[in-house]
């Protein structure tokens, strides 16, 4: 091997060695290894760069903004109410998950799907009296499965469809993964059904104390003929809330108190909810639930453009002293006060009545601006939105699934390519008002795309180096048959993945996976969908996958708990994948 791929092959090692042994930032590890093999002419800027302008870099960036506009119109949100339901045992309540997420997220980013999942099934858990630890970890598991079903099932398989057309100029096909993902989601999520229950802990999530946070009282209405008319405070969803609790039901001027789960929600109840700041946010995001004070109706501001905020009164507020109405708080802040805070405690009583004293936080619903617009005034010591708190857009969540369906529709008939097809939905649903443009600069994860597109510049100098080669022929040396072969790629693929993001393992092993069936004399669709499934099985360890970190605090899971279900899921999902796929694809 000559310099260049000497160093190409450094530079992987540091990589790899940085991503795994210390905290930097993985965009940053990529783009100084990018501009290394710059600096050391094994890469023109033009080759480094290329993955800044890969298909699958810019399919990915535009199935964000499709992603966002699904959650912020809260589609995804009412079909995993629609599809939840009520089980009465561990086993159905684990069916019930899978089964919705599995479908969701061969669609959609799985990060997206399992965000959405978490608080509906933690809710879910203390209402049916289930630990989450049981229900959080299958449902990253599923997703992940899910994803291998469809080409925009995951970024990853977008990434390599990516490769395949800047390369070899073959791109997949909208459900040509389907012939191996269906079978690998079968069989592990079978195996997750049936053992699961017996693999994990019994464990609670770690769920916020209500008594060691700033405490609220949040009024709200059940709206007349709204879906929730008819139900029961169970049924409805609002028993044993994350972030908060049913105090008091208010009907007819009668106050309901220590309400049973079972009692029927009328239109027109005031519902008493107690709780944190964040439990206003859960209750936005039930449809047919209204804020009970008259004033917020009064705001001149878009329902679907307004958020949650909290802000600490200061010594210069101009109404201290006086009550909520004698102040026009709304008048003046274009902001309404839903609840007030004092000494960390809540107060009880009709806001408008309440007296304004310094230090008093106050959770308010207003405009998107207002944060910005007050932070540094000196009316408020403190002023802070809380993440994640504008309300769904129900009404346009509809629009959201039929723009979605005809991407999916548009790309599977190969009318027009997927990127095309990405492109063409994110503008349709900016243009329809289901996202914001502001919104869907927010939703795409830069840091992501970065590390996709630097990563590139990996597999590039690994095969212009000739470092590839000479890896595939030293694995072609002691390994001569096509099966075997393609078990160490999807092994070595595997690995990769479980130390670093799944892309980079992607991209880091496509071009040793070519050059492996180059010397075989083989084909070499078998290695690339090889390294597609490996690279999305991340199932053992929580930093593999972004969702197994995130059901990590909620399902209150430790690091053996993933290896404990997550080995032999992966030993399932690979050995199928090993078995199956020189018959879809043959060598």
């Amino acid at each position: 091997m000559d310099i260049d791929a000497w160093l190409s092959i450094a530079t992987v090692v540091a990589v790899l060695a940085t991503l795994v042994f210390t905290r930097i930032a993985p965009d940053a590890i990529l783009v100084g290894a990018m501009a290394f093999l710059i600096f050391t002419n094994v890469l023109t800027p033009q080759q480094a760069l290329a993955g800044f302008a890969n298909t699958g870099v810019m399919t990915i960036a535009a199935l964000y903004v499709v992603a966002a506009a699904l959650k912020e119109t809260g589609a995804i949100k009412w079909i995993a109410a629609q599809l939840l339901g009520q089980p009465t045992t561990l086993r159905r309540a684990q069916w019930r998950v899978m089964l919705p997420a599995s479908i969701l997220s061969a669609f959609m980013n799985n990060t997206t799907v399992v965000a959405m999942f978490i608080p509906a099934i933690q809710d879910w858990s203390n209402r049916l009296r289930l630990p989450p630890s049981k229900l959080l970890l299958p449902l990253s598991y599923i997703s992940i499965l899910g994803g291998t079903c469809t080409l925009i099932g995951t970024s990853t398989n977008l990434v390599v469809d990516g490769l395949l057309q800047s390369q070899l100029g073959v791109s997949l096909g909208m459900f040509e993964l389907t012939w191996i993902g269906l079978p690998i989601l079968l069989v592990g999520g079978g195996f997750i059904l049936i053992f699961a229950t017996w693999l994990l802990p019994q464990r609670d999530g770690t769920n916020a104390q209500l008594d060691q946070i700033r405490e609220y009282s949040v009024e709200v209405t059940v709206e007349p003929g709204g879906p929730l008319v008819g139900k029961s405070i169970a049924d409805a969803g609002l028993r044993n809330l994350q972030f908060g609790y049913l105090a008091d039901i208010e009907r007819d001027d009668h106050l309901m108190t220590a309400v049973p789960p079972e009692t029927k929600l009328l239109g027109g109840d005031t519902l008493v909810f107690i709780g944190a700041p964040e439990c206003a946010r859960e209750l936005r995001e039930i449809r047919g639930l209204s804020p009970a004070n008259g004033n917020v109706q009064k705001l001149d501001v878009a329902h679907h453009r307004r958020c949650l905020v909290e802000a600490v009164v200061s010594p210069d507020f101009t109404g201290i002293g006086q009550t909520v109405r004698e102040s026009r708080f709304r008048s003046r802040f274009q902001a309404v006060i839903l609840s007030i805070s004092r000494h960390g405690r809540r107060l009880n009583g009709k806001v408008g009545d309440i007296e304004l004293q310094v230090g008093d936080t106050l959770l308010l619903e207003t405009g998107q601006e207002f944060v910005e617009q007050y932070r540094y005034r000196k009316d408020f010591l403190l002023v802070s939105q809380l993440n994640d708190s504008t309300p769904p857009n129900f009404q346009k969540a509809p629009l959201s699934l039929g723009i979605l369906g005809v991407m999916v529709v548009l790309s599977a008939t190969n009318l027009i390519s997927i990127l095309e097809a990405a492109f063409l939905a994110a503008g349709a649903l900016l243009m329809t008002g289901c996202l914001s443009m502001g919104k869907a600069r927010r939703y795409i994860d830069l840091s992501v795309l970065i590390v996709i597109a630097a990563s590139f510049s990996l597999g590039e100098a690994m095969t212009q180096s000739g470092a590839a080669r000479t890896i595939a022929e030293l694995v072609v040396g002691h390994i001569d048959s096509p099966w075997l072969a393609l078990a160490f790629i999807y092994l070595m693929t595997v690995l990769f993945t479980e130390m670093i993001t799944n892309n980079a393992a992607a991209v880091l092993m496509f071009p040793i996976a070519l050059a492996v069936s180059q010397q075989l004399g083989v084909d070499f669709m078998p290695f690339v969908i090889a390294i597609t499934i490996a690279a999305s099985a991340s199932f053992m360890t929580a930093l593999g996958y972004q969702t197994n970190l995130m059901v990590m605090g909620p399902g209150g899971y430790r690091m053996h708990d993933y290896l404990k279900l997550g080995f032999p899921v992966s030993a399932l999902v690979g050995g199928t994948a090993i078995l199956l796929i020189p018959f879809i694809w043959p060598f």
